[in-house]
């Protein structure tokens, strides 16, 4: 599994970003947001049960990740077709302020080894890349357990500090000085 300290894969799949006819769909690649943090995190799949919970607690939080200038990408095997489909018929999803990546080729999951062995899906995993396309933070979970979004931003904001941050640390308080 790609690591913390390791550069993030290149990519560039298929994506939904909008409802919009004619606006749908886009190609987005790892150049794409050059110069910003990217919170990217991947579910296993569409029209499930947990995975539409994350998501839209990722979109409800995206102002405070683009107030810290990082792009939130979303990303799971389905194909693009389907993260529509899937926006169209979920009250929840409608209006996702960021994109759903089609890693239908499984190359991306593949690369950074969060492909389930045993159900052939992307795991449920989070990565906070650097804005020269370093991971800076990684997490897994089992695929029937939810994510915390906010605990994302409150790492964010740890990295963005550049400084040591105790345990439990939270945006405004002191850092540790050596």
């Amino acid at each position: 599994m790609i690591g913390v300290g390791q550069k993030f894969p290149s990519y560039s799949l298929e994506a939904c970003v909008s409802l919009d006819k004619g606006k749908e769909f886009q190609k987005i690649s790892n150049e794409d947001y050059a110069g910003k943090w990217k919170v990217v995190f991947f579910w296993p799949m569409d029209f499930t049960f947990v995975c539409p919970t994350e998501i839209a607690a990722f979109g409800k939080l995206n102002a405070d990740f683009s107030d810290r200038d990082a792009q939130v990408l979303g990303a799971s095997t389905d194909s693009h077709f389907v993260h529509h489909a899937w926006r169209t018929h979920h009250a929840d999803l409608k209006d996702l302020p960021f994109p759903m990546l089609a890693d239908t080729k499984r190359e991306l999951s593949s690369a950074l080894g969060i492909l389930d062995p045993g159900a052939g899906v992307a795991q449920r995993a989070v990565y906070v890349v650097d804005p020269e396309g370093i991971v800076r933070f990684v997490m897994v979970t089992d695929l029937s357990v939810g994510r915390n979004p906010e605990e994302v931003i409150r790492v964010l904001d740890a990295l963005q500090t550049d400084e040591l941050c105790p345990c439990n640390w939270k945006k405004g308080e002191e850092t540790i000085h050596v």
